[in-house]
């Protein structure tokens, strides 16, 4: 490859990593067209892309960025995942396909500037979406208030139920005297 392209090359993948909230480099060898382009197509589905990349350039590439520590992973067919938003979902497809084409492996990754290896990525994979996490975080940040609710129901309940038995004994004072 010619110098030029061999720059604009690296160009792509610093600013691809610089965009990145997550990357999960993996060995393609032993997929398809078929299966890879279904990989690519799950990955944009995730808001995540796969690129196919040049060892070298990506270990130019990501010294530049910063992730230096991600050059142990570039060694025989690398691909990487891109993740601009949810950091999780590229680890989750990835690990997903891998379960599907065991020709497929996970070598490590980043998230969020922090180099991970490949157990991490799985157990990345393994985390509950965004969504579910921030439902949870909602429901127990109302859980406080929800039982608050339900002891001042309660007790306004109680003392309607007082109420209504001191006037049922004043009418039965009433219809006894």
């Amino acid at each position: 490859m010619p110098k030029p392209e061999k720059e604009a090359a690296v160009q792509e993948i610093r600013e691809m990593l610089s965009k990145s909230q997550a990357v999960v480099l993996a060995n393609y060898r032993g997929l398809n067209v078929a299966a890879m382009t279904e990989l690519r197509r799950k990955l944009g589905e995730a808001g995540a892309e796969f690129k196919v990349v040049k060892n070298t350039l990506a270990r130019i590439a990501s010294r530049e960025v910063g992730l230096a520590g991600l050059e142990q992973y570039l060694e025989g067919p690398t691909a990487i995942a891109f993740a601009s938003g949810d950091p999780v979902a590229p680890a989750k497809v990835i690990s997903e396909f891998t379960r599907e084409h065991k020709e497929m492996e996970i070598k490590g990754g980043a998230l969020q500037g922090k180099i991970i290896g490949p157990d991490d990525v799985r157990s990345l994979a393994e985390l509950p979406s965004r969504e579910v996490m921030l439902g949870r975080v909602a429901a127990t940040m109302a859980a406080p208030i929800s039982g608050l609710a339900r002891a001042l129901a309660g007790t306004i309940r109680n003392l309607a139920y007082a109420i209504d038995a001191v006037k049922r004994q004043k009418e039965e004072q009433g219809a006894a005297a």
